[in-house]
């Protein structure tokens, strides 16, 4: 006789063990975090968006193809760690400039900053000043914490746009 307890426990427990691992899957394939798959924000905390660097009059439209004229910008590609999504992720293409100054990077800016030889692209949360005077406080779109403060001499680009 088909102990039906048992067979229930054991569907229980498979299901559970099953939808752990997909969700960690996920964690691992671009989400940092499972709840993010559900996550909306309406709050004042949502990111600030970059400040207008490409201007109207730098923007040419034909049928055929799309000018930016920008001088000294380049391609970037990025890493699939799902930090900045859903605004960047491995298969977007992005350009980018070299900030000229400090006064280029905004509150809400996207930029490139290298920490251990390793090149990170977050989004500037705040600026501020301290005794090794200014900063940029940058974090991931999607992460739940800032990676805590940039220096200018750290920072190699601002992302000005962003093509999928």
């Amino acid at each position: 006789m088909i102990n039906y307890r048992f067979l229930i426990g054991i569907m229980i427990f498979l299901m559970g063990f099953i939808s752990a691992n997909l969700l960690n899957l996920m964690a691992v394939y671009g989400y940092e975090n499972p709840k993010d798959l559900i996550k909306i924000n309406f709050s004042d905390e949502d990111p600030k968006t970059p400040h207008d660097i490409v201007k109207d009059g730098q923007i040419e439209v034909y049928n055929d193809k799309v000018i930016i004229n920008i001088e000294d910008a380049t391609l970037s590609k990025y890493a699939p760690t799902g930090s900045m999504i859903p605004i960047l992720n491995e298969n977007s293409n992005g350009i980018r400039i070299k900030p000229k100054s400090e006064e280029d990077i905004q509150i809400g800016d996207i930029i490139t900053y290298e920490k251990d030889n390793i090149l990170i692209v977050h989004r500037v949360i705040d600026k501020g000043n301290d005794s090794q005077g200014n900063y940029f406080l940058v974090k991931g779109d999607n992460n739940s914490i800032a990676d805590g403060k940039v220096r200018y001499k750290e920072i190699k680009y601002i992302t000005i746009g962003v093509i999928w």
